[in-house]
């Protein structure tokens, strides 16, 4: 059986946030919830949701658009906000069915590249992007000062 995917239901809230939490566990509910309406709100943003045998959710995917990204030649392009699958599905074909519903979405707006990210030390990540056929392009530490 092929994993099944299908775009965000309003009933799906509850499941979106705990994966969500799960994928940035430094960041508090409240500003979870308050990322999610945003990105609910969007005009060029889409969110999918992987569905077990059993109808429960099991993970997602926020799909949306970026003038630009790093290794991408066609601006503007599409871009893996947040992509998670809870560890007892892993390696069953979820996140690349997830992967795959975010590309066709891209697709659909005309976009003819889609870029994603992950932390350097997120290994389960980037091989899932590898094996997924994504290409590394770039690594990068980023810093911060601030200011008085």
């Amino acid at each position: 059986m092929n994993p099944s995917v299908r775009p965000y239901r309003d009933a799906d809230w509850d499941e979106w946030l705990r994966l969500g939490l799960a994928l940035f566990p430094d960041q508090s509910r409240e500003e979870a919830e308050r990322g999610m309406r945003e990105f609910i709100a969007r005009d060029d943003a889409a969110v999918f949701v992987a569905v077990r045998r059993d109808g429960s959710v099991c993970g997602y995917v926020e799909a949306g658009s970026r003038p630009y990204a790093d290794g991408c030649d066609t601006p503007p392009v599409g871009y893996i906000e947040a992509w998670f699958v809870d560890p007892d599905v892993r390696r069953q074909g979820y996140g690349r069915a997830l992967l795959a519903a975010a590309e066709d979405w891209a697709r659909s707006r005309g976009y003819r590249e889609m870029a994603s990210d992950t932390q350097l030390h997120n290994d389960v990540s980037r091989q899932a992007h590898e094996r997924s056929g994504y290409a590394e392009v770039d690594r990068v530490i980023q810093f911060r000062k601030a200011l008085p």
